[in-house]
Order: structure tokens, then C-alpha cells, then sequence
């Protein structure tokens, strides 16, 4: 056996297969190395971007509450404002209405004292006539003096 034969042999099977691999199986290979890392870096790409479309998302969604808040908060004014106005109002109506009920009370008041005078009047004016009967001893016409006892009346 020969030491350079065989080493020569075992150099050109090595150098074949050397060829053979860059040839045949090291392009293949090294496609599917590049196809992974540009999948990688546009997965990386794209979660960046969801980052960034997250962030903005966030943003809005910040800038939504806040304007609902503010709405909700004059919303709510509105409405304090509004039942201020209707227990304002309610209490006016009350206090017209108590004011109504008063004068048709002092209405009330002045038709009966009017009337009561009146009842008064005509009694002192039986009681009149009566004294006077009685001073006198004797009958006064009641329908013949008349107009005598409506100025006594008038006068008391």
C-alpha cells in the first residue's frame, strides 16, 4: 500500500465531496438559512409595528376616555343645572300659589267681615229700634222709619 496514493485518493474524494456539497447541497441549504432570517426580520418588523399600533391604540383609547369624561362631566352639570332650575321654578309656582291662596283667603276674610258688619248693623238697628220702642213706650214702625234707622246704622 502507498501511503501517497491513498492519501491522494482520500484528498480527491474530500475535494469531491467538498465540490459536491458546495455545488449541490450549500446553496439549498443556505437559501433556507436566508429565507429564515428575512422571515425573522420581517417578524421582527411586524411586531414592531404592532408595538407602535399598540401605542397609538393606547393613545386614542386615552384621548377617547378623557373626552367621554369630560362629556359625562358636563352632562352631569347640565343636569344639576337643570333640576336647580326646576326646584327654582317649582319653588316660584309655590310661592304664587301661596300668594293666590292668601288673597282669595283675605278676600274671603273682607266678604265675611263685610258681611258680619252688616249682620251687626242690622241687629243695632233691632236692638235700636227695640231701646227706643222701650223708651218711648211705644211701637216704632220698623218699614215707616226706614231710612231713620239705615243712617243709625250707617253711623254706628
Amino acid at each position: 500500500m502507498n501511503l501517497n496514493m491513498t492519501f491522494f485518493g482520500q484528498m480527491l474524494s474530500f475535494a469531491i465531496l467538498v465540490w459536491f456539497t458546495m455545488k449541490f447541497i450549500w446553496p439549498p441549504l443556505n437559501a433556507a438559512i436566508e429565507e429564515r432570517q428575512k422571515k425573522i426580520a420581517e417578524g421582527l418588523s411586524q411586531a414592531e409595528q404592532a408595538r407602535k399600533e399598540l401605542a397609538d391604540a393606547d393613545a386614542r383609547v386615552a384621548e377617547e376616555i378623557k373626552k367621554a369624561r369630560a362629556e359625562a362631566a358636563a352632562i352631569v352639570e347640565k343636569a344639576n343645572h337643570q333640576a336647580g332650575q326646576i326646584v327654582d321654578k317649582a319653588r316660584q309656582d309655590a310661592i304664587v300659589e301661596a300668594t293666590k291662596q292668601k288673597a282669595i283667603a283675605a278676600a274671603d276674610i273682607e266678604a265675611q267681615a263685610h258681611k258680619a258688619r252688616e249682620e251687626l248693623r242690622g241687629k243695632v238697628a233691632a236692638l235700636a229700634v227695640a231701646g227706643a220702642e222701650k223708651i218711648l213706650r211705644r211701637e216704632i214702625d220698623a218699614n215707616a222709619h226706614k231710612t231713620l234707622i239705615d243712617q243709625l246704622a250707617a253711623e254706628i
